[in-house]
């Protein structure tokens, strides 16, 4: 898988838990976004580090 899929997957998982966190509501919902929302952060951060290639 290149980086940027595995990027992009990260991002799209992530939302899809947040989603999911805010469907359930509550604590556990709001600790299930959360867990999302990090890591929809870092599927978007690791999109602008730069890729090294061997």
């Amino acid at each position: 898988m290149k980086g940027n899929t595995t990027n992009w997957a990260v991002l799209v998982t992530g939302a899809a838990v947040a989603g999911l966190g805010r469907v359930i509501g509550g604590t556990l919902g709001a600790g299930i976004t959360g867990f999302g929302l990090a890591h929809v952060a870092r599927g978007v951060l690791d999109q602008f580090r730069p890729s090294v290639k061997y």
